[in-house]
């Protein structure tokens, strides 16, 4: 597959899945943000969780189905894709995808640093400028109601930004994205979850030993106590994927 080409694309659970390296997908990010003609498009990463959550939100839905691209992020994705498809779906997780795009473009890029709690996302900024010399084109915090979407999607608008990161949560922040994505007009945006708390240094990335083997979720959720009620879920999607594969 070359740069311009599109991904292969399968479907599980309804929801779209591309076939993408990771290397491929900064080829084809980096070709969206700096194309002579800006053109809005959004990014999911998807996990385990999404599906789960997705099945009572239809909105989260048509978000990840309107989606440009997305993304295998957790191996539970690799493992559904495995099963259901007989396809290995190669993982391009949301924190690789956002490190290696600002280790690509350094100062050339501009970012837009949406959510978190009030005072991460400007920790994240400042980490990151210090860390690959990217340009901040915004911050705002992601502590706001959907009565002040519009007023969030005009300023990311307004600021010229080539990747907005959003982390407001699954289901909200594609939402966001999408609804917004003509009012945001940034080339590429992206649902981040915690990648911004990562940067600012709230939140510890999994160990290396960990995302290697695929099994970075098993040490967040031992780890961290407000994880423990996600442990059913990511149970109920391995149900969900043998029910499926003994349907088909």
């Amino acid at each position: 597959m070359t740069a311009s080409s599109p991904p292969a694309r399968l479907s599980l659970f309804d929801l779209p899945l591309d076939v993408i390296t990771l290397p491929q997908t900064l080829d084809r990010l980096s070709g969206w943000m700096f194309a002579a003609t800006r053109a809005p498009h959004t990014v999911v990463t998807l996990n385990p969780e999404f599906i789960v959550q997705s099945r009572t939100q239809p909105e989260f839905v048509r978000a990840m189905q309107d989606a440009d691209l997305v993304t295998a992020d957790g191996v539970g994705i690799v493992y559904a894709a495995r099963q259901l498809a007989g396809v290995d779906v190669p993982r391009a997780p949301g924190f690789d995808i956002v490190k290696g795009l600002m280790e690509r473009h350094g100062a050339d890029l501009r970012v837009f640093f949406l959510g978190a709690k009030p005072g991460v996302a400007e920790q994240a900024a400042q980490n990151a400028v210090r860390d690959y010399g990217i340009q901040v084109a915004g911050i705002h915090h992601g502590y706001f109601g959907t009565d002040e979407d519009q007023r969030v999607a005009e300023l990311v608008g307004a600021s010229g930004a080539h990747l907005l990161l959003t982390a407001m949560g699954a289901g909200r922040q594609e939402i966001f994205n999408q609804y917004w994505r003509q009012i945001l007009n940034t080339p590429v945006a992206i649902g981040c979850g915690g990648v911004i708390d990562v940067l600012a240094g709230t939140a510890q990335l999994a160990p290396d030993w960990t995302r290697k083997l695929g099994v970075e979720w098993v040490w967040r959720v031992a780890g961290d106590r407000k994880r423990w009620n996600r442990a059913p879920r990511l149970a109920q999607f391995v149900g969900m994927v043998q029910a499926e594969k003994r349907r088909k």
